[in-house]
């Protein structure tokens, strides 16, 4: 008997018991799964499905306003209308459609498609502009492509998001110039632009997150750099929860941002204005005038004038020519405008000609050559003959339009600013000092002094971008010939067609031996010419140091800041150092050069001026640069400000400068007189 009909019906029913168990581990597994992720894991998922939707986006702080002393706003905040583009929902479209929307989109702002992609393009990828007309900010936050759009656009643009996915219309917080007494004040204040790669990357190195700046606006000159941290305030946080198309359908939550700081400069926008005047209008009137030298008429480049408060080192104003307008790196700013910033045809208007213009200051400098004279054995009581000329060696020295005086002391020396009286001193300690010896380490009273003045070191403004200016002194002229002998040498032995007699003697001296401090560089130091060179602003320092008894400040231009907390932090004035001048050689000092505004070369721009109840104290200045026309430099002071004027190509010191220094006093302290004559009688520097 087969026992195969009674097996079969055992093993089935083993095999359905079998695959009962397996069904119900697994559904068992399924079970105890959905309940670790339901139960479990619940709060996790959640937080992942919520992140699926919401978007964080950074919430700039409204940033600093800038204020004049008198609490007159420079720079503050304005809300714009601001059309953006999210390049990641661009990202998720086809070429051709990106390519669609960019020229849709570009035809409503009146942009040429190729502008309008190049502001949404990332600094550093293939084909971007270089900042700051590119976009350095994180990918994942919409970039601003049109600032300042009117309401009928951001409605356009809204009400037709099928044509336009990805843009859309916000407001945001921009810069703002109010321009009291329409001040402009370029250099001074500064101006924003987009962080740079390179600022991400040593954020990245110094093990801070880069990501949360990726969008900041950082302060690049003037105030708004050196001040940047307490203007930019802290950002606050703000989750927006977007739908599948990207597009913000509302907020979850947000961190407020912190307020900046209010920064009040030390500047008096009424001050400003009327020095930014009388820069402008003497470098324009230098343009009428015609050069005898040059045989036309004056170039009057550029110039730079500065107000300083004797007291306490600040600065009342400070302008300089050309300026631009701050207003156009508001928002961003297209590489053509940043192109003519640079321009040498526009006169690099970026470039501050108080801190960074380095020019030769004529006799301006003969203050200086008067202290040190004063304490290397000369006295108050010295008589030297102030003759046409004066011969060195087998060249002639003169004085201006030859002139003679006959035998005078420092204090007329300085009032008529006679050049052949400070040869004599720098020859004679030349002559002390070795003469012609080559030895570097020559004790000369002349540079010493230069330097105590703060001469060849930055004055430490707190503005950037100061340079030093230069004290040509023997080491000086040593480190220079070892760096051009082989070039002078060179055109020495084979100079090309066209070169010039002059330079080619040049050439020849200089190669044999251009290292040895001559006769010839002691006279020109002495008043202020030759290879020496300064900065208006250290001018204005030094002029300032001689107002107040001899002390040097670091100049400000910023005076305090208040915080978001409401409290007030005052910057004090910082003493630089003390001048190596004794009280009576200072005075005997102020002497002469309060004889300059009445009877020296500057008198003729200050006839009318009440002295009497305003005495000011100046010295006039014409440096002679090769190549060019001569730089005027107008440096004055009273017993409480500082006044400085330099205009480039621009003819002689009281000629140029003289009626907008006077005009500048005028307004400083709100005097009317009558202006002085157009010509000068005597013909003075």
């Amino acid at each position: 008997m087969s026992f195969d009909y009674f097996e079969t019906p055992l093993k089935a029913r083993l095999r359905l018991f079998v695959i009962g168990v397996l069904v119900f581990s697994l559904f068992c597994t399924l079970f105890a799964r959905l309940w670790f992720m339901q139960v479990m894991s619940s709060a996790d998922y959640t937080q992942a499905a919520t992140q699926n939707h919401t978007r964080q986006v950074l919430v700039p702080a409204p940033r600093g306003v800038i204020v004049d002393a008198k609490g007159r706003t420079l720079v503050g905040n304005r809300v714009s209308l601001v059309i953006t583009v999210d390049r990641s929902v661009l990202a998720k479209l086809p070429d051709a459609q990106q390519a669609q929307v960019i020229t849709r989109l570009a035809k409503v702002l009146g942009q040429t498609p190729q502008e309008l992609k190049a502001r949404t393009m990332l600094c550093g990828e293939p084909g971007a502009s270089k900042p700051p007309a590119c976009w350095n900010g994180t990918p994942y936050q919409p970039i601003p492509v049109a600032k300042d759009v009117s309401e009928q656009i951001a409605i356009e643009v809204m009400e037709r998001r099928e044509d336009f996915p990805g843009v859309g219309a916000d407001s945001q917080t921009l810069r703002n110039y109010p321009a009291p007494y329409n001040v402009n004040a370029a250099h001074i204040l500064g101006y924003l632009s987009p962080i740079t790669t390179e600022e991400l990357e040593k954020l990245d190195k110094s093990g801070q997150d880069s990501v949360p700046h990726r969008s900041d606006l950082v302060g690049r000159a003037g105030v708004e750099r050196t001040y940047d941290q307490m203007l930019r305030g802290a950002p606050g946080v703000k989750d927006v929860i977007v739908d599948a198309v990207g597009y913000t359908t509302g907020v979850e939550k947000q961190t407020a941002p912190t307020p900046g700081a209010t920064v009040v400069s030390s500047i008096d926008a009424r001050i400003q204005a009327a020095v930014e005047a009388q820069l402008r209008g003497a470098l324009f009137t230098a343009r009428k005038q015609y050069d005898k030298i040059t045989k036309r008429n004056y170039v009057a480049d550029s110039g730079a004038a500065v107000v300083m408060d004797t007291k306490t080192g600040r600065v009342i104003a400070m302008a300089s020519y050309p300026d631009y307008d701050p207003g156009v790196w508001v928002g961003g700013i297209s590489q053509r405008e940043l192109d003519a910033l640079y321009s040498p045809k526009s006169g690099t208007p970026l470039v501050s000609r108080a801190l960074q213009g380095q020019l030769a200051p004529g006799s301006t400098f003969k203050p200086i050559t008067t202290a040190a004279a004063l304490g290397a054995g000369y006295s108050p009581k010295t008589r030297l003959d102030c003759s046409s000329f004066l011969e060195v060696g087998d060249r002639r020295f003169k004085n201006y339009e030859s002139a003679s005086y006959g035998m005078i002391g420092f204090d007329r020396a300085l009032a008529i600013s006679c050049d052949t009286f400070y040869y004599r001193i720098a020859y004679a300690l030349w002559l002390r000092a070795g003469g012609n010896s080559g030895d570097l380490d020559a004790r000369d009273p002349l540079v010493e002094m230069a330097k105590k003045f703060g001469l060849g070191t930055p004055t430490g403004i707190d503005l950037p971008g100061e340079v030093s200016g230069r004290i040509a002194d023997r080491k000086w002229k040593k480190e220079y010939y070892d760096a051009q002998k082989d070039y002078y040498c060179k055109l020495a032995d084979n100079p090309p067609a066209g070169t010039s007699a002059f330079l080619k003697q040049f050439s020849r001296e200089f190669c044999v031996d251009g290292y040895r401090y001559r006769a010839g560089d002691a006279v020109n130091f002495s008043i202020g010419q030759g290879d020496t060179t300064i900065t208006p602003l250290q001018l204005a320092v030094i002029y300032s140091a001689l107002a107040n008894g001899g002390t040097l400040y670091e100049p400000r231009v910023v005076e305090s800041w208040k915080g978001a907390n409401g409290k007030t932090h005052v910057i004090k004035p910082t003493v630089k150092a003390k001048l190596p001048v004794s009280a009576s050689n200072l005075r005997y000092i102020d002497k002469g050069l309060k004889e300059t505004a009445r009877s020296g070369t500057a008198a003729w721009k200050f006839t009318g001026f009440p002295l009497d109840k305003v005495p000011v104290r100046s010295k006039t200045g014409t440096a002679e640069v090769y190549g060019k026309q001569t730089t005027s430099w107008m440096a004055a002071y009273t017993d409480r400000y500082a006044v400085v004027m330099m205009l480039s190509q621009s003819g002689t010191g009281s000629g140029a400068g003289g009626a907008a220094v006077r005009k500048i006093y005028e307004t400083l302290y709100d005097i009317k007189s009558t202006p002085p004559p157009a010509k000068d009688p005597k013909k003075t520097p």
